[in-house]
């Protein structure tokens, strides 16, 4: 039904670390497969062709370079495009083609491993958990991009937030689908085979933390916007929090034995202290506009375990960079440049105009932290939907067309 194997290490001569903004989980990419032995004959010519051609495109994009540019992602994302309607046919029930070819992917992990399964829906998870992969990939790549490479600050334009954003969106679109559409198409024995980065709970936090990563943004968007009151602030700070909690969720019902695993624990752990801090903080805004005394005290008490959190979330943030793969610890930009400077300013100055309030609630009955409001989440994945079936499958009378004998030991002649 399917195989596992890896690929010796090699020495790497030229070592990058790489910057983080948005999570990018290990990119699957595909092996070379004779489509041609196993099809030859069943499907019409021009799909033989189309399919062997797209796909082979994918995986000399994926030898030639290491997507490591806008333009790779984009040109990959095309060839993806072109390939899925092709490679529609082949799931169509009718058919009876789903088994014919058995298809490898590898991983560009560190173990280089590689999986194959006779299974068309396997090829079309693995082509959509690539199209996600990829769009988060583009959008690291764009709130990463220096004007100077020597530059340690980051200036992410709004225009450049609102792609990323779209991105995100559009790479967990393409999860979720997977996850409802795909998933359920193939047999148990392949779905328990399958390799721990295309399993249903992994896609599941991995679209859960792209949402939480759209929502930061668009705080982002909302502190530099007149218009954003605090209680739009602390709703997205607060739905930002149960995005990263989703994720969370999803991921300790997983195994994260391996490097990436654990490496995407510490990077929601990260990003979770870093959301509750930003709730806190505005929580406590709107606590201190109230009149009672016991108000003002609660958003003094927001404000201590805000910096608090926030002092944790460097500690978090270091231990994600250090561990394998190592990652470069980026500087602080958007709203958490912001609140790096202006959640331990606002704990100073309040705790010190409230003091007298602390000294009268001598019992400190007062002083209990409060609960962060829950909102419903707002914000949800682009509809994803497979493109239609190919043209070429259709013949004139709508049946795939078989190779005479003299087509085809032509094609036993070329394929020698």
């Amino acid at each position: 039904m399917g195989c596992t194997s890896s690929i010796p290490k090699r020495k790497k001569k030229n070592i990058s670390i790489d910057e983080v903004a948005v999570f990018v989980p290990v990119l699957w990419i595909p092996v070379d497969v004779d489509l041609v032995r196993p099809l030859r004959g069943l499907v019409p010519r021009d799909v033989l062709e189309k399919l062997s051609t797209f796909r082979r495109r994918i995986v000399s994009l994926a030898k030639e370079s290491s997507f490591s540019s806008i333009s790779n992602v984009l040109e990959a994302h095309r060839t993806l495009d072109d390939y899925l309607p092709i490679l529609i046919g082949l799931v169509n029930p009718e058919s009876q083609l789903e088994t014919s070819v058995e298809f490898k992917w590898k991983s560009l992990g560190d173990d280089g491993h590689v999986t194959c399964f006779a299974s068309a829906w396997y090829e079309m998870l693995s082509a959509v958990h690539m199209k996600a992969i990829l769009s988060f990939l583009e959008a690291n790549l764009i709130l990463r991009s220096k004007d100077n490479p020597d530059s340690l600050e980051i200036k992410v334009s709004e225009d450049s937030k609102s792609t990323a954003i779209e991105l995100l969106l559009k790479g967990s679109g393409c999860l979720e689908y997977a996850i409802h559409h795909i998933l359920v198409h193939l047999p148990t024995q392949i779905r328990t085979s399958l390799p721990k980065d295309v399993q249903e709970g992994i896609l599941e936090a991995i679209s859960s933390q792209a949402l939480a990563q759209c929502v930061e943004m668009q705080l982002g968007l909302a502190l530099e916007s007149e218009k954003a009151t605090l209680s739009v602030k602390r709703r997205l700070a607060c739905e930002e929090v149960s995005y990263f909690a989703q994720a969370h969720y999803w991921l300790s019902r997983c195994d994260t034995s391996d490097a990436y695993g654990k490496k995407l624990l510490l990077f929601i752990r990260w990003k979770f202290l870093e959301a509750k801090a930003a709730a806190y903080y505005y929580h406590s805004h709107i606590l201190d506009k109230g009149s009672e005394p016991s108000n003002h005290i609660s958003a003094v008490c927001c404000l201590f375990a805000a910096d608090e959190l926030l002092i944790e979330s460097k500690r978090a943030n270091l231990s994600f960079c250090l561990a394998a793969p190592v990652t470069r610890v980026p500087p602080a930009w958007g709203v958490m440049k912001h609140l790096y400077r202006k959640i331990p300013e606002m704990a100073s100055k309040k705790s010190q105009t409230y003091r007298y309030l602390f000294e009268e609630d001598k019992n400190g009955h007062l002083q209990a932290l409060p609960d962060l409001p829950e909102f419903p989440l707002s914000l949800r994945p682009d509809d994803y939907e497979l493109p239609e079936v190919g043209a070429c499958w259709s013949s004139e009378n709508g049946q795939p067309q078989l190779l005479t004998l003299k087509a085809h030991l032509k094609d036993e002649i070329d394929s020698d």
